[in-house]
């Protein structure tokens, strides 16, 4: 079986959509249903992890390379631009940013976290959106790091420069009315646990 041409090569730096930044440590062969199929090992630094990759199945997983500095660049400009301000319904808000998440671009990623601290900023985030927001921003960090050569950190105060000014302005002008709907569906499992215990006293 001739080796494959293949997109990256060992020790080149990628992205791994949802799962974050990493490096191609090797490129092997292993048997697979009676075949043999080349892999890329793949260290995840974020979670001390290496990972097995198909080859062929790369594209699909939305594997790609770092970003230019100045596509970095672009993503970082994209937080402290206007835009549409995010629905006050948390679940479909999740899920279209957990779709941003899957297809893993460096704009899709700046997106996530524009819309995230926007929303933040009016009413706090559900936990899941908390933790979605988390781990789009430390994506975009460590990629932005990457792409400049420069130290997380120093990249941390860069996005918060782009980050503030946008709160800033929301909290001098409220875009749309607050709601309820994020503490409706968050609440919904203390909610049932109450209905039981009034239940429960009923019965005595």
């Amino acid at each position: 079986m001739a080796k494959p041409k293949t997109e990256f090569s060992v020790n080149q730096k990628i992205v791994y959509p949802s799962q974050g930044v990493g490096v191609i440590t090797d490129i092997l062969k292993k048997e697979f249903n009676g075949e043999m199929v080349y892999y890329y090992k793949i260290y995840l630094e974020v979670s001390d992890m290496h990972v097995m990759v198909p080859v062929a199945n790369s594209a699909s997983l939305g594997i790609r390379a770092i970003v230019s500095k100045s596509e970095a660049q672009k993503a970082l400009n994209m937080i402290s631009e206007d835009f549409e301000p995010p629905t006050s319904d948390w679940k479909l808000r999740y899920q279209m940013n957990l779709e941003l998440l899957k297809r893993g671009s460096i704009a899709d990623i700046a997106s996530i976290v524009r819309c995230l601290y926007h929303r933040s900023k009016v009413k706090e985030l559900p936990i899941q959106e908390r933790k979605l927001y988390d781990n789009a921003r430390k994506l975009l960090e460590d990629e932005v790091a990457e792409a400049f050569g420069i130290s997380v950190k120093e990249v941390e105060e860069m996005l918060h420069a782009k980050l503030e000014p946008l709160g800033l302005k929301i909290e001098k002008k409220q875009s749309y009315a607050d709601d309820d709907e994020d503490d409706e569906f968050e609440d919904d499992t203390v909610a049932d646990e109450k209905n039981n215990e009034d239940d429960d006293d009923e019965d005595d």
